[in-house]
């Protein structure tokens, strides 16, 4: 079988947990089945690679579309044009790996997208606009198109069933940590960051959806409550959108709030391991990845109990009201002053993040594109 798969997350400047599917899907497909064939595929973009290029993509031919995104997205998605190049003729299966673009894949070939989540729908206003307008028009042709479509949780599955999908279409396809565990001496990283310790940590790309402004609330009345000396470090790219969470700083409060910017990965995982809780109060997500790389490192989580993350989490993380910053405060004073329940959830954490794995992703990708083009 040969496939061809869509990489511009790679390019992007906050590439998220889509830019993580990207680097680590296509290598676990290859050792799944070393027979496979893949295939890269992208739009022009500033570059001939992306800033730190996964080393599969090194060893794949990469087909470029002469089109930058702000037209082809769209008329992809509306007008199903333009065609795929000619070098891509041969492909048995094409997977767009983010719905925001969906190819027309032609005749003799099958369609396959990834719908991460459809936080875009559910909270239109944590979205700037053009990229709103994007994710629907991607939506409705991945609805109408495509041969199989990937949900990384039941939650987002059933999402789709609700928004017209053929149920028997849509594969569940869980994701799962990827952040490589390091000897990286934490005391250096933590020094050079200037973060106090302890700290509670929060992980992900600073924008609306995330519900930062609450957990900052939260994180200060906690302090004030219990009398902490916890600091609160956000760890992440700032998005778009952040000026309420800056007007939030700014206006200053008991404890103290850490921003990191964008970290490596040695970095990243040093905070991990370092951290004495994890808070990820998100308001929606069609997984959470990071939710599951601090269950990796056994550091107890504190998690919102909305959309997919109860279903990552299980038994393994304190959850709470994420429109709460009440529920917000009085979860972390728990996680951070309850020993007893720290080690139940950090035994907790370490179980069930071992269930995940990239080789049961890929395994399950693979059954999808069996599925489409078997049955074809």
């Amino acid at each position: 079988m040969k496939v061809a798969v869509h990489i511009d997350q790679l390019w992007f400047s906050a590439p998220g947990g889509i830019g993580t599917y990207v680097r680590e899907l296509p290598p676990a497909l290859r050792d799944e089945d070393p027979s496979l064939e893949l295939v890269a595929f992208r739009s022009r973009w500033a570059g001939e690679s992306p800033p730190d290029p996964p080393g599969w993509l090194r060893e794949t031919p990469t087909v470029v579309i002469p089109s930058s995104i702000r037209t082809l997205y769209p008329s992809w998605a509306l007008l199903g044009r333009p065609r795929l190049p000619g070098a891509l003729a041969g492909v048995d299966v094409v997977h767009a790996t983010n719905h925001a673009a969906v190819p027309p894949a032609g005749p003799d070939r099958r369609l396959v997208v990834t719908v991460h989540d459809l936080a875009f729908e559910r909270f239109p206003g944590a979205f700037p606009a053009g990229w709103r307008r994007m994710y629907r028009a991607g939506l409705r042709a991945a609805v109408r198109r495509a041969d199989a479509l990937l949900a990384p949780s039941r939650y987002t599955a059933d999402d789709l069933v609700a928004h017209g999908a053929d149920p028997s279409r849509v594969h569940v396809t869980p994701l799962a940590s990827s952040l490589p565990a390091t000897q990286l001496d934490p005391a250096e990283v933590l020094a050079r960051l200037r973060i106090p310790e302890p700290f509670v940590l929060f992980v992900g790309t600073l924008e609306p959806r995330k519900n930062l402004v609450r957990l900052v609330r939260g994180y200060r009345r906690a302090v004030d409550a219990a009398d902490l000396s916890h600091a609160l470090v956000l760890a992440g790219p700032s998005g778009w959108g952040t000026d309420d969470l800056l007007h939030e700083l700014a206006s200053g409060g008991p404890g103290r709030v850490v921003r990191t910017g964008r970290l490596s990965p040695d970095d990243l995982d040093a905070l991990y391991r370092s951290a004495a809780a994890f808070a990820y109060p998100s308001l929606y997500e069609g997984f959470g990845l990071p939710v599951l790389e601090a269950m990796a490192r056994g550091v107890p989580t504190m998690a919102a109990m909305s959309s997919s993350l109860p279903e990552v989490t299980g038994d393994a993380a304190l959850l709470v009201d994420p429109g709460d910053e009440e529920a917000i405060a009085t979860g972390l004073e728990r996680l951070l002053t309850d020993r007893v329940l720290a080690a139940d959830l950090r035994d907790r954490g370490l179980e069930r993040s071992a269930t995940f794995s990239w080789a049961a992703t890929a395994r399950a990708t693979l059954d999808a594109y069996r599925h489409v083009t078997e049955g074809s």
